[in-house]
């Protein structure tokens, strides 16, 4: 019985016919009669939405917008190598059209089904990139004009659907290597990078944070390129556009170091070097659904910020689940500011750190931090089911304040019906079942002093807690 090739030519492996690899042309076509097709690398995705079958040309991934298919002679020449193919294989022309000989999508199915996903991630799967009202950001109503921009954001975001069901691991790899290919060599060509190669690298960075697998490293690219035409100019008259200072607010957060676990690339400080000059600072940051003011002081992480700085925060009006959430991160970023500096201090213990190092400690102990926590996190649980309409994508944004409260071993290890809880919300996502394996591991040895990030890369694991 013949068995799928994922290593010969393209005619065995869309006959799913096993490949001799012969080359220039294998020995199994040959012996067919039929056209080999070779072995060289094939993009379904050229400039515009649809390269190629019942879409080609398109501007927008709708049926609307497919212009007329001229008649050519690449379109004659394709149809005679089919007819010779088929008459070569004793094929009957009452075979069924939309399928190839063996059963498998032709190009045109294949451009039908990734609309049907493309339109899936406008209408559902763009939430999960947000923790507030997808429909208040500014990526959705210019999506489809990014695609025109940027060939590599097309599949990126058919990956990016994929990538939020488990059933869809394979399609999911396969398009994640496409678009993870083109976008690098579109990366490569930029001499000033587009706001579409920007939100295609951002997306990508998004599916990289939510899997484990390496991101940072697009974030540094894309910052090399940016940095390289202008991007210090920010605070100038020639100030850009709100779009692209949205996507530098997006990069900004995605270069916090509390908001990333195992990273690979050092941190660059775009918040603090671009978004803080040129951006409001009032309102909320539409991605991580914080307020700027309060992301100001995460920026600060490492340099100026203290745990009295986050203990002062005045706080922003919002809605009740609003001011849960801001509270949860607000205390969680006193634990993480804890952190860092029990990584910079080895030898010296929370409770046998002399005062002077310890500028503008908060009075609350940990304890009390991870309690209020854990409290402000069980508040918007219930209220999310009592009110299972109201800022649906806030329960987004609780990825890091419940997992900064885990990584307090010393509390969690005493506290069994916390770890439950915790268990029990990171069980929604393969994000966060990803996380809870590094938090269970950390719970089993019970030793405060693992440093998680170290943990994470010695799993090759880079993730992130957006």
């Amino acid at each position: 019985m013949s068995t799928r090739s994922y290593q010969g030519c393209w005619t065995c492996k869309r006959r799913r016919r096993r490949c001799d690899n012969a080359r220039p042309t294998c020995q199994n076509c040959a012996e067919r009669g039929v056209v080999c097709e070779g072995y060289e690398v094939r993009l379904r995705w050229g400039s515009g939405i649809a390269s190629r079958g019942y879409f080609t040309g398109a501007d927008k991934p709708v049926k609307g917008s497919t212009p007329s298919r001229p008649r050519g002679r690449q379109r004659d020449l394709s149809r005679e190598r089919k007819k010779r193919e088929t008459e070569g294989l004793g094929i009957s022309s009452g075979s069924d059209g939309n399928r190839d000989l063996e059963g498998s999508p032709t190009n045109d199915e294949q451009v039908v089904e990734d609309e049907v996903l493309f339109n899936k991630f406008m209408n559902d799967g763009i939430n999960a990139l947000h923790s507030t009202t997808a429909r208040d950001s500014m990526l959705h109503d210019r999506l489809p004009q990014l695609c025109q921009e940027s060939s590599a954001l097309y599949p990126i975001c058919i990956a990016f659907q994929l990538a939020l069901t488990s059933f869809a691991r394979p399609r999911f790899c396969e398009y994640f290597d496409t678009a993870l290919g083109t976008f690098r060599s579109e990366l490569a060509r930029s001499t000033t990078l587009s706001d579409g190669t920007l939100t295609s690298g951002l997306l990508l960075c998004s599916i990289g944070l939510m899997h484990g697998l390496p991101w940072t490293m697009h974030l540094e690219g894309m910052h090399n390129i940016l940095q390289s035409h202008g991007l210090n100019d920010i605070p100038r008259p020639s100030t850009p556009t709100h779009f692209r200072i949205h996507l530098l607010e997006v990069m900004g957060v995605m270069d916090l170091a509390c908001f990333s676990i195992g990273r690979q690339s050092p941190r660059i400080g775009i918040w603090r070097r671009y978004c803080q000059p040129a951006a409001p600072r009032y309102g909320i940051e539409p991605v991580s659904g914080i307020p700027r003011t309060l992301l100001d002081i995460f920026a600060g992480i490492g340099a100026e910020a203290t745990e009295q700085t986050f203990w002062d925060w005045p706080g922003e009006p919002g809605s009740f689940l609003q001011c849960y959430l801001w509270e949860a991160h607000q205390l969680a970023g006193i634990l993480a500011l804890r952190r860092e500096t029990r990584a910079s201090l080895p030898s010296q213990s929370e409770t046998s750190t002399s005062a002077w190092r310890q500028p503008a400690r908060c009075p609350a102990d940990t304890t009390v931090l991870v309690t209020r926590i854990m409290a402000c996190l069980d508040a918007m649980r219930l209220a999310f089911i009592e009110r299972p309409t109201e800022d649906a994508f806030i329960k987004n944004a609780t990825i890091f304040p419940m997992f900064v409260a885990g990584l307090e071993v010393s509390v969690l290890c005493r506290k069994p019906e916390w770890q439950q809880a915790i268990r029990k919300e990171f069980s929604q996502s393969h994000q966060c079942q990803i996380l809870l394996g590094l938090l269970e591991e950390l719970w089993g040895k019970g030793d405060p002093a693992i440093d998680i990030d170290e943990l994470a890369r010695s799993k090759g694991l880079e993730m992130g807690l957006l």
